[in-house]
Protein backbone atom coordinates (compact mmCIF):
# COMPACT_ATOMS: atom_id res chain seq x y z
CA UNK A 1 0.00 0.00 0.00
CA UNK A 2 0.89 3.69 -0.69
CA UNK A 3 -0.06 6.44 1.30
CA UNK A 4 -0.59 9.91 -0.61
CA UNK A 5 -0.09 13.00 1.57
CA UNK A 6 -1.67 16.01 0.34
CA UNK A 7 0.03 18.99 -0.93
CA UNK A 8 1.65 20.89 1.50
CA UNK A 9 2.25 18.36 3.97
CA UNK A 10 4.22 18.89 7.33
CA UNK A 11 7.13 17.39 8.41
CA UNK A 12 5.83 16.59 11.41
CA UNK A 13 2.56 15.29 9.87
CA UNK A 14 4.41 12.99 7.69
CA UNK A 15 6.93 12.12 10.51
CA UNK A 16 3.65 10.79 12.40
CA UNK A 17 2.11 8.57 9.46
CA UNK A 18 5.92 7.23 9.76
CA UNK A 19 5.39 6.40 13.51
CA UNK A 20 2.18 5.07 12.82
CA UNK A 21 3.75 2.20 9.75
CA UNK A 22 6.22 1.80 12.30
CA UNK A 23 4.41 0.72 15.10
CA UNK A 24 1.89 -1.48 13.38
CA UNK A 25 5.53 -3.53 12.17
CA UNK A 26 5.56 -2.51 9.00
CA UNK A 27 8.60 -0.62 7.04
CA UNK A 28 7.90 3.23 5.42
CA UNK A 29 9.71 4.20 2.45
CA UNK A 30 9.23 8.01 1.49
CA UNK A 31 9.62 9.20 -2.00
CA UNK A 32 9.50 12.79 -2.26
CA UNK A 33 7.97 14.33 -5.25
CA UNK A 34 8.16 18.31 -6.10
CA UNK A 35 4.40 18.57 -5.25
CA UNK A 36 3.75 16.16 -2.34
CA UNK A 37 5.29 13.31 -0.57
CA UNK A 38 4.72 9.32 -1.08
CA UNK A 39 4.90 6.77 1.85
CA UNK A 40 5.17 3.38 0.89
CA UNK A 41 4.25 0.73 3.47
CA UNK A 42 6.38 -2.27 3.00
CA UNK A 43 5.57 -5.35 5.15
CA UNK A 44 3.99 -9.04 4.98
CA UNK A 45 0.73 -10.19 3.67
CA UNK A 46 -1.00 -9.11 7.01
CA UNK A 47 -4.93 -7.33 5.94
CA UNK A 48 -4.23 -3.39 6.34
CA UNK A 49 -7.12 -1.33 7.47
CA UNK A 50 -6.77 1.75 4.83
CA UNK A 51 -8.89 4.12 6.83
CA UNK A 52 -6.63 3.88 10.10
CA UNK A 53 -4.30 6.23 7.82
CA UNK A 54 -6.32 7.76 6.42
CA UNK A 55 -7.80 10.03 9.05
CA UNK A 56 -4.34 11.19 10.00
CA UNK A 57 -3.48 14.50 9.55
CA UNK A 58 -2.08 15.81 6.29
CA UNK A 59 -3.00 12.46 4.25
CA UNK A 60 -4.91 12.89 1.16
CA UNK A 61 -5.61 8.86 -0.02
CA UNK A 62 -4.30 5.37 0.12
CA UNK A 63 -3.43 3.30 -2.91
CA UNK A 64 -3.27 -0.18 -2.88
CA UNK A 65 -0.46 -1.68 -5.17
CA UNK A 66 -1.34 -4.73 -7.30
CA UNK A 67 1.89 -5.43 -8.14
CA UNK A 68 4.15 -7.86 -6.54
CA UNK A 69 6.89 -5.77 -6.70
CA UNK A 70 6.31 -2.50 -4.48
CA UNK A 71 9.85 -0.47 -4.25
CA UNK A 72 10.67 -0.43 -7.69
CA UNK A 73 7.17 0.09 -8.75
CA UNK A 74 5.92 3.25 -10.42
CA UNK A 75 2.70 3.18 -8.04
CA UNK A 76 5.29 4.28 -5.50
CA UNK A 77 7.76 6.66 -6.90
CA UNK A 78 6.31 7.79 -10.61
CA UNK A 79 9.45 10.06 -11.33
CA UNK A 80 12.78 8.04 -12.60
CA UNK A 81 15.62 7.61 -10.34
CA UNK A 82 19.11 8.49 -11.15
CA UNK A 83 21.69 6.22 -9.81
CA UNK A 84 24.86 8.15 -9.30
CA UNK A 85 28.33 6.30 -9.92
CA UNK A 86 30.87 8.40 -8.30
CA UNK A 87 30.10 11.35 -10.59
CA UNK A 88 28.39 9.61 -13.60
CA UNK A 89 24.52 9.42 -13.49
CA UNK A 90 22.22 6.98 -15.24
CA UNK A 91 18.40 7.65 -15.39
CA UNK A 92 17.10 11.24 -16.33
CA UNK A 93 17.76 12.80 -19.68
CA UNK A 94 21.34 11.25 -19.96
CA UNK A 95 22.64 8.44 -21.75
CA UNK A 96 25.47 6.22 -19.73
CA UNK A 97 28.03 4.22 -21.75
CA UNK A 98 29.39 1.63 -19.91
CA UNK A 99 32.61 -0.12 -22.14
CA UNK A 100 35.64 -2.01 -21.41
CA UNK A 101 36.57 -6.03 -22.14
CA UNK A 102 34.72 -8.92 -20.64
CA UNK A 103 37.79 -9.58 -18.47
CA UNK A 104 40.61 -8.06 -16.74
CA UNK A 105 43.27 -10.60 -18.79
CA UNK A 106 46.59 -8.57 -17.61
CA UNK A 107 48.16 -5.20 -17.11
CA UNK A 108 48.41 -3.82 -20.36
CA UNK A 109 45.33 -5.10 -21.99
CA UNK A 110 43.06 -4.07 -19.38
CA UNK A 111 45.16 -0.29 -19.32
CA UNK A 112 44.84 -0.12 -23.51
CA UNK A 113 41.18 -1.07 -23.05
CA UNK A 114 40.45 1.56 -20.88
CA UNK A 115 42.42 4.74 -22.65
CA UNK A 116 40.26 3.76 -26.18
CA UNK A 117 37.28 3.74 -24.37
CA UNK A 118 37.24 7.03 -22.60
CA UNK A 119 38.82 8.37 -25.87
CA UNK A 120 35.93 7.49 -27.22
CA UNK A 121 33.48 8.74 -24.84
CA UNK A 122 32.55 5.81 -22.09
CA UNK A 123 31.54 7.26 -19.11
CA UNK A 124 32.31 3.94 -17.09
CA UNK A 125 35.15 1.02 -17.55
CA UNK A 126 33.46 -2.33 -17.18
CA UNK A 127 36.04 -5.52 -16.76
CA UNK A 128 35.63 -8.86 -14.86
CA UNK A 129 38.23 -10.09 -12.06
CA UNK A 130 35.56 -12.90 -11.23
CA UNK A 131 33.77 -14.16 -14.14
CA UNK A 132 31.17 -17.06 -13.72
CA UNK A 133 31.54 -19.28 -16.86
CA UNK A 134 29.73 -22.30 -18.38
CA UNK A 135 32.89 -24.41 -18.19
CA UNK A 136 35.07 -25.26 -15.09
CA UNK A 137 38.30 -25.07 -17.17
CA UNK A 138 37.86 -21.87 -18.86
CA UNK A 139 39.28 -18.77 -17.56
CA UNK A 140 37.99 -17.34 -14.32
CA UNK A 141 39.87 -14.22 -13.64
CA UNK A 142 42.49 -12.88 -11.96
CA UNK A 143 40.92 -12.06 -8.67
CA UNK A 144 42.31 -9.27 -6.91
CA UNK A 145 45.23 -8.66 -8.71
CA UNK A 146 42.59 -8.01 -11.86
CA UNK A 147 41.16 -5.45 -8.93
CA UNK A 148 43.92 -3.82 -8.94
CA UNK A 149 44.65 -3.54 -12.10
CA UNK A 150 41.02 -1.91 -12.38
CA UNK A 151 42.12 0.48 -9.55
CA UNK A 152 44.90 1.28 -11.22
CA UNK A 153 42.91 2.08 -14.79
CA UNK A 154 40.46 4.61 -12.61
CA UNK A 155 43.33 6.22 -11.47
CA UNK A 156 44.58 6.93 -14.93
CA UNK A 157 41.84 7.36 -16.54
CA UNK A 158 39.15 8.91 -13.94
CA UNK A 159 36.14 6.14 -14.77
CA UNK A 160 34.51 4.60 -12.36
CA UNK A 161 34.93 1.11 -12.35
CA UNK A 162 31.91 -1.58 -12.86
CA UNK A 163 32.79 -5.23 -12.05
CA UNK A 164 31.22 -8.27 -11.15
CA UNK A 165 30.72 -9.87 -7.71
CA UNK A 166 29.23 -13.66 -7.48
CA UNK A 167 29.08 -14.74 -3.85
CA UNK A 168 28.81 -12.66 -0.68
CA UNK A 169 31.69 -13.53 0.51
CA UNK A 170 33.29 -11.43 -2.15
CA UNK A 171 31.57 -7.92 -0.83
CA UNK A 172 34.16 -6.99 1.23
CA UNK A 173 37.34 -7.10 -1.16
CA UNK A 174 35.33 -6.02 -4.41
CA UNK A 175 33.88 -3.00 -2.74
CA UNK A 176 37.68 -1.79 -1.73
CA UNK A 177 38.11 -1.71 -5.51
CA UNK A 178 34.64 -1.15 -7.04
CA UNK A 179 32.24 1.94 -7.82
CA UNK A 180 29.39 -0.33 -8.47
CA UNK A 181 28.78 -4.15 -8.43
CA UNK A 182 27.54 -6.18 -11.10
CA UNK A 183 25.25 -9.25 -10.52
CA UNK A 184 25.54 -11.45 -13.45
CA UNK A 185 22.40 -13.14 -15.39
CA UNK A 186 23.09 -16.88 -13.72
CA UNK A 187 23.07 -14.58 -10.16
CA UNK A 188 19.76 -12.85 -11.16
CA UNK A 189 17.51 -14.81 -8.49
CA UNK A 190 20.61 -15.72 -6.08
CA UNK A 191 18.72 -14.24 -2.99
CA UNK A 192 21.59 -14.24 -0.44
CA UNK A 193 23.86 -12.06 -2.85
CA UNK A 194 21.10 -9.73 -3.31
CA UNK A 195 20.44 -9.06 -0.20
CA UNK A 196 24.07 -8.81 0.81
CA UNK A 197 24.48 -6.33 -2.15
CA UNK A 198 21.52 -4.71 -0.78
CA UNK A 199 23.16 -4.04 2.48
CA UNK A 200 26.36 -2.45 0.81
CA UNK A 201 26.19 1.26 -0.17
CA UNK A 202 27.85 0.96 -3.78
CA UNK A 203 25.54 1.14 -6.36
CA UNK A 204 24.43 -2.09 -8.11
CA UNK A 205 24.01 -3.48 -12.09
CA UNK A 206 21.77 -6.09 -11.85
CA UNK A 207 21.53 -7.83 -15.11
CA UNK A 208 18.31 -10.37 -15.97
CA UNK A 209 18.65 -13.94 -16.17
CA UNK A 210 18.70 -15.82 -19.33
CA UNK A 211 15.26 -17.10 -18.72
CA UNK A 212 13.86 -15.06 -16.23
CA UNK A 213 10.63 -12.60 -17.42
CA UNK A 214 10.43 -8.45 -16.20
CA UNK A 215 8.57 -9.69 -13.56
CA UNK A 216 11.17 -11.86 -12.00
CA UNK A 217 13.71 -9.53 -12.77
CA UNK A 218 11.97 -7.06 -10.66
CA UNK A 219 11.39 -8.84 -7.76
CA UNK A 220 14.94 -9.48 -7.31
CA UNK A 221 15.74 -5.70 -7.79
CA UNK A 222 13.11 -5.56 -4.88
CA UNK A 223 15.02 -7.43 -2.79
CA UNK A 224 18.04 -5.33 -3.15
CA UNK A 225 15.70 -2.58 -2.26
CA UNK A 226 14.28 -3.98 0.43
CA UNK A 227 17.20 -4.08 2.50
CA UNK A 228 18.20 -0.22 2.28
CA UNK A 229 20.12 -0.09 -1.23
CA UNK A 230 18.24 2.01 -3.74
CA UNK A 231 20.72 2.80 -6.07
CA UNK A 232 20.03 -0.17 -8.55
CA UNK A 233 20.17 -0.21 -12.66
CA UNK A 234 18.21 -3.05 -14.62
CA UNK A 235 20.03 -4.14 -17.34
CA UNK A 236 18.73 -6.59 -20.33
CA UNK A 237 20.99 -8.71 -21.71
CA UNK A 238 19.38 -11.11 -24.17
CA UNK A 239 17.25 -14.53 -23.37
CA UNK A 240 17.66 -18.01 -24.51
CA UNK A 241 15.08 -18.46 -27.31
CA UNK A 242 15.31 -21.35 -30.14
CA UNK A 243 17.06 -18.49 -32.78
CA UNK A 244 20.46 -20.10 -33.29
CA UNK A 245 21.79 -17.05 -35.41
CA UNK A 246 22.11 -15.35 -32.16
CA UNK A 247 23.76 -15.96 -28.92
CA UNK A 248 21.02 -15.36 -27.39
CA UNK A 249 17.66 -12.71 -28.14
CA UNK A 250 17.53 -9.43 -27.24
CA UNK A 251 14.45 -8.25 -25.83
CA UNK A 252 13.62 -4.66 -26.98
CA UNK A 253 10.11 -4.69 -26.11
CA UNK A 254 11.74 -5.19 -22.69
CA UNK A 255 13.19 -1.44 -22.12
CA UNK A 256 9.62 0.68 -22.81
CA UNK A 257 7.81 -2.18 -20.61
CA UNK A 258 10.17 -2.04 -17.60
CA UNK A 259 10.37 1.96 -18.50
CA UNK A 260 5.94 1.76 -17.72
CA UNK A 261 6.63 -0.50 -14.50
CA UNK A 262 9.67 1.25 -12.62
CA UNK A 263 11.64 4.69 -11.90
CA UNK A 264 14.96 2.58 -12.01
CA UNK A 265 17.51 3.44 -14.50
CA UNK A 266 17.17 0.50 -17.70
CA UNK A 267 20.85 0.01 -19.85
CA UNK A 268 20.80 -2.84 -22.66
CA UNK A 269 23.78 -5.25 -23.11
CA UNK A 270 23.65 -5.66 -26.78
CA UNK A 271 27.05 -7.63 -26.64
CA UNK A 272 25.33 -10.41 -24.90
CA UNK A 273 22.50 -9.81 -26.51
CA UNK A 274 23.56 -10.98 -29.82
CA UNK A 275 26.67 -12.04 -29.39
CA UNK A 276 28.47 -11.22 -32.62
CA UNK A 277 30.32 -8.13 -33.26
CA UNK A 278 28.90 -7.11 -36.50
CA UNK A 279 25.27 -7.08 -34.91
CA UNK A 280 25.77 -5.43 -31.63
CA UNK A 281 25.79 -1.16 -33.03
CA UNK A 282 22.42 -1.84 -34.72
CA UNK A 283 20.83 -3.44 -31.70
CA UNK A 284 22.43 -0.70 -29.55
CA UNK A 285 20.74 1.41 -31.08
CA UNK A 286 17.58 -0.03 -31.31
CA UNK A 287 17.98 0.21 -27.64
CA UNK A 288 18.69 4.02 -26.92
CA UNK A 289 15.60 4.54 -29.92
CA UNK A 290 13.36 2.41 -27.23
CA UNK A 291 14.44 4.64 -24.32
CA UNK A 292 17.40 2.60 -22.64
CA UNK A 293 18.89 4.97 -20.52
CA UNK A 294 22.60 3.35 -21.22
CA UNK A 295 24.35 0.33 -22.56
CA UNK A 296 26.86 -1.61 -21.73
CA UNK A 297 29.39 -2.70 -24.10
CA UNK A 298 32.09 -4.92 -24.41
CA UNK A 299 35.45 -3.91 -26.50
CA UNK A 300 38.60 -5.38 -26.90
CA UNK A 301 42.11 -4.32 -28.52
CA UNK A 302 42.76 -7.63 -29.78
CA UNK A 303 39.58 -9.47 -30.03
CA UNK A 304 41.18 -12.64 -31.50
CA UNK A 305 42.67 -12.85 -28.65
CA UNK A 306 40.03 -12.17 -25.98
CA UNK A 307 40.43 -15.09 -23.30
CA UNK A 308 36.20 -14.42 -23.09
CA UNK A 309 34.06 -13.05 -25.25
CA UNK A 310 36.20 -12.24 -28.51
CA UNK A 311 33.60 -12.93 -30.64
CA UNK A 312 31.04 -10.26 -29.74
CA UNK A 313 33.91 -7.58 -28.31
CA UNK A 314 34.11 -4.19 -30.45
CA UNK A 315 37.77 -3.29 -31.78
CA UNK A 316 37.81 0.63 -30.37
CA UNK A 317 37.65 2.13 -33.77
CA UNK A 318 34.02 0.40 -33.94
CA UNK A 319 32.84 1.47 -30.11
CA UNK A 320 33.60 5.04 -31.35
CA UNK A 321 31.78 4.49 -34.46
CA UNK A 322 28.96 3.22 -32.27
CA UNK A 323 29.50 6.07 -29.55
CA UNK A 324 29.30 8.68 -32.42
CA UNK A 325 25.84 6.96 -33.41
CA UNK A 326 24.27 6.57 -30.23
CA UNK A 327 24.54 10.59 -30.13
CA UNK A 328 23.07 10.92 -33.33
CA UNK A 329 19.85 8.48 -32.05
CA UNK A 330 20.09 10.75 -28.23
CA UNK A 331 19.65 13.89 -29.86
CA UNK A 332 17.04 12.70 -32.40
CA UNK A 333 14.83 11.69 -29.34
CA UNK A 334 15.37 14.62 -27.15
CA UNK A 335 18.34 13.33 -24.71
CA UNK A 336 22.04 13.87 -24.16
Amino acid sequence: MIIIMRAGATQIQIDNVVKRIEKDGFVAHLSDGSERTIIGLIGDDRPIDRRTYEVMEGVEKSVQVLQPFKLVSRDLQDHDSIVKVRKVEFGGTGIGIIAGPCSVEDRGQLLESAHVVKAAGAHALRGGAFKPRSSPYSFQGLGEEGLQILAEAREQTGLPIVTEIMTPEQLPLISEYADMLQIGARNMQNYELLKTVGRSTLPVLLKRGMMATLEELLMSAEYILAEGNRNVILCERGIRTFEKYTRNTTDINAVPVLKSLTHLPIILDPSHGVGKWNFVTPVALAGIAAGADGLIIEVHPNPEEALSDGGQSLLPERFADLVQKTRAIATTIGRE
